[in-house]
């Protein structure tokens, strides 16, 4: 089963990371990234960039509203991600919580990723994506 583990950081967080050793923190993601490889677990592993690059479609609306980034309430950012290839989820709980900590600010939301298989095989659109997904070698 494929898990995504989501980074999330309030604005503390982000306040409490910004004189942080860059180094120490490639060192430290650098270890556990390297953990999850040779455990065999590891798929995908992104940062995202900083929130004030980001755009927002916002279908409350026709048209959809654009709204560039920095946004005025940002609780909770995506900072980055990962996806693991595990057995369950309880598993994808144990990686999260060897993840390298910073602190107060900071969550990991851990979510199942559905898979192509789960949907109904006899709809064109599905059938479609499996067929690029088989060309592009994701299947």
């Amino acid at each position: 089963m494929k898990y995504m583990l989501i980074w999330r950081a309030s604005d503390e967080g982000n306040a409490a990371m910004a004189g942080t050793d860059f180094e120490k923190l490639l060192e430290s993601v650098g270890r556990f990234n390297e953990e999850m490889i040779r455990a065999g677990v590891l798929l995908a592993a992104e940062g995202l960039a900083e929130a004030e690059q980001g755009v927002v479609v916002d279908f409350a609306s026709d048209p959809p509203l654009i709204t560039d980034g920095p946004y005025g309430e940002t609780k909770e950012l995506f900072g980055g991600f990962y996806i693991l290839n595990v057995t369950s989820k309880e598993e994808a709980i144990e990686w999260a919580k060897r993840a390298p900590s910073f602190g107060p600010g900071f969550k990991t939301e851990i979510r199942r990723v559905t898979t192509i298989d789960e949907f109904p095989q006899d709809n064109e659109w599905i059938q479609k994506e499996r067929a690029w997904r088989e060309a592009t070698g994701q299947l």
